[in-house]
């Protein structure tokens, strides 16, 4: 813990009678007693949101949503979830039964079923930030949902199913995740057209960023609205896998200089993506856009579990570390970071080296857009089969128990 003492800090309504909470590792990461202003030990999150501008989110949603509290106390300030945290979410245990047998009984099938059980989650999450998203008038405090991955390559499809999300799930802090395929660039833009924020998913190349920038600004100029403050996006970008291809072509060009680089090539691609979000959100376009109160499209780190051990557990969160960005953590990362992460401003130094490592890797026959394109199908195969996997497994549950009340 980076202090052992405690200090005063605002403690969101929702958190009153939140007393002591312990992580998976049995260290103690936050005490509240009952009343506002309470007494809170800080963590490392709360430093990383009050002195750099980065807001700390966490990766990962099920039941009972109310494990979500220690970490709301501990300085998380948003959630992520994807079809395969609910796919683990709800087929790893019991506290969804109840509400599916009701969901059977009443006739619904099993992808009805499933969405039930999905906007539930995201509506008690929701009510659990809702304090952070008021403090920050609609700045931070989201908690995101994804469409169907069946649609990532179908556009009007998209745009319906973010609709239709966006109305059932009826809170002001939802974002509704859509990919950055190519297909789904232009849903972005019709969607934030129609006043709905988004969270746009699964963007791996900084070609394919630029054109999720363009439909957030296409969007807001497009909808017509006088005041912009409502709606906003975050573009989540992917880190931990771009090293984790990467390296493994490194390895088979087998060099020293082809070696040297390994590890690099994630971090070197987002700090660039972050000179491109600098790039993107100034001048007389943005200018006339912010004047309406139009929010920025933050920069929000993804996939940054370190799944290499021989790199530090903290890599993809001590390295892309300043304001106006998200990083959205899974446990791992998460607790590795409060633990002994390094809470320094990082994301746009050392900024030619980044260059270097971008260009050296192009030099060894490294095509990023490729890379890119990889990624890109890999995230949204593994989403598809996460979804279908738990909807055979719904299907199968369901049958059972019609057959029970035969």
């Amino acid at each position: 813990m980076p202090r052992s003492g405690a200090v005063k800090v605002k403690v969101p309504r929702a958190l009153h009678a939140f007393v002591t909470v312990r992580l998976g590792n049995g260290r103690a990461m936050a005490s509240a007693k009952e009343g506002n202003g309470a007494p809170t030990k800080r963590s490392r999150l709360h430093d990383l949101y009050e002195q750099q501008g980065l807001s700390p989110w966490y990766d990962n949603l099920c039941r009972p949503v109310t494990d979500l509290l220690p970490l709301i106390a501990s300085g998380v300030r948003g959630v992520t979830s994807n079809p395969t945290i609910f796919q683990k979410a709800i087929s790893s245990s019991s506290a969804y039964d109840d509400q599916f047998k009701h969901l059977i009984s009443a006739g619904k099938d099993a992808e009805n079923a499933y969405w039930e059980l999905v906007i539930k989650d995201i509506q008690d999450a929701c009510k659990l930030f809702e304090p952070i998203y008021n403090e920050t008038d609609g700045a931070d405090g989201y908690v995101s949902v994804e469409v169907s991955p069946r649609l990532a390559n179908d556009t009007q499809g998209t745009v319906e199913a973010a609709k239709w999300l966006h109305k059932v799930v009826n809170r002001p802090n939802v974002y509704i995740k859509i990919p950055a395929t190519a297909e789904c660039v232009p849903s972005i833009r019709e969607v934030i057209s129609n006043g709905i924020s988004v969270n746009v998913t699964l963007i791996f190349s900084i070609a394919r960023y630029e054109a999720v920038i363009d439909a957030y600004l296409d969007g807001l100029e497009a909808s017509g609205l006088s005041d912009l403050s409502r709606v906003t996006s975050v573009a989540s970008f992917f880190v931990s896998r771009v090293d984790s291809l990467i390296d493994k072509m490194l390895e088979k060009i087998g060099t020293p200089e082809a070696l040297a680089l390994r590890g690099k090539a994630a971090v070197a691609q987002a700090k660039l993506a972050n000179q491109l979000y600098q790039k993107k959100f100034s001048g007389p376009r943005w200018e006339a856009l912010a004047k309406k109160g139009a929010k920025k499209q933050r920069l929000l780190w993804a996939s940054t579990g370190v799944k290499n051990p021989a790199y530090p557990d903290t890599l993809y969160v001590d390295s892309l570390i300043g304001p106006d960005t998200v990083n959205t953590m899974p446990d791992q990362a998460l607790h590795a970071f409060i633990d002994h992460g390094t809470v320094s401003r990082t994301v746009d130094a050392n900024v030619s080296e980044a260059e270097g490592v971008y260009s050296a890797l192009e030099k060894l026959g490294i095509n990023w857009d490729e890379v890119g394109k990889q990624l890109e199908l890999e995230g949204v195969d593994s989403f598809k089969k996460s979804f279908d996997s738990l909807l055979v497994s719904l299907e199968e549950k369901g049958n059972t128990l019609k057959t029970a009340n035969v």
